[in-house]
Parts: structure tokens; sequence; C-alpha cells
């Protein structure tokens, strides 16, 4: 990815809110890309009820990005997600890129409809697998306190 003019705050560098952008949209493009869901017509959907950042150092337009993403918690319902923002280029010639920031984003996975969380998709979680760092998943006959938040 790479920033945008707009992303600048007065100070020269991403506003604060952009690494959440950031953050949102490359876990959703991964997602969408790797399994063809369709948010918008999909009977689950992911809906962020926490995150998080911590800032290492300044990005600035025009500066290319790159957002890693690895699974920390794999739930019923939910996903933790674990994300390295770093700056600079990854071309192969070049130095490796600076780490600029650390998120932290879940998702609880809810009907469309009732708001009521729901079991993760089978395609997504499948997915997320994929990424998973944690070494250990919750089992459906496991409790979870996350899954069950009305949120």
């Amino acid at each position: 990815m790479t920033t945008r003019w707009a992303d600048n705050d007065m100070y020269g560098h991403l506003n604060n809110a952009v690494y959440y952008q950031l953050f949102d949209t490359a876990i959703n493009a991964w997602i969408i890309e790797a399994t063809g869901v369709d948010a918008t017509t999909s009977a689950a959907q992911g809906v962020v009820v926490e995150s998080g950042c911590r800032y290492f150092s300044s990005v600035q337009f025009p500066e290319p990005v790159t957002v890693a993403i690895a699974v920390a918690r794999l739930g019923s319902s939910s996903v933790t997600y674990d994300l390295g923002l770093f700056a600079g280029t990854t071309d192969s010639d070049a130095a490796p890129p600076t780490i600029a920031a650390r998120g932290r984003w879940v998702h609880v996975y809810v009907d469309t409809t009732t708001r009521r969380p729901v079991p993760i998709p089978d395609d997504i979680r499948a997915l997320l697998a994929t990424a998973d760092i944690s070494g250990r998943t919750t089992t459906s006959d496991e409790t979870d306190t996350r899954d069950r938040d009305d949120r």
C-alpha cells in the first residue's frame, strides 16, 4: 500500500486514525481476496469489538507501507489479529522495512440480521488458521467469554 497525501496531519506524518484504516483495509482485503466472501451480502460479518495500536516511528506521504497479519487467537466466533505496519519498500535490494506500529484487532462474527455472535464461517476460519501463531484454537465445546458478548 502507499500512503496518500490526505493521510498526513498538520505535523507532517500519518494521523493516528489512518493506522487503524490501514489495519482494517489489510484484514478485509486479505479475507475478501482469499475467500471471495462479500461482506455486504454474507450471512455473517466480522464486527470490530476491540482495537489498539502502539506507535514506534513516524510514517508520512508518499511512503509505501506493508501490513503483516498474524492470528494471535482463533476462537469459535472471534479472532484476534496481531498486526505489524512496516514503513518502506519490501524490495529485495533495499534494506528491510522498519516496523512503524503494532496493532491488535478483534473481530467477533455476528449474524447480519440478529447481530448475535455466530461461528466464524468455515472458509474464513480455514484462511485464519493459515496465519495462526497461537499454537492453540478454541474448540466448539470450550467456553469463550468473548464469543458470548452481545456486541
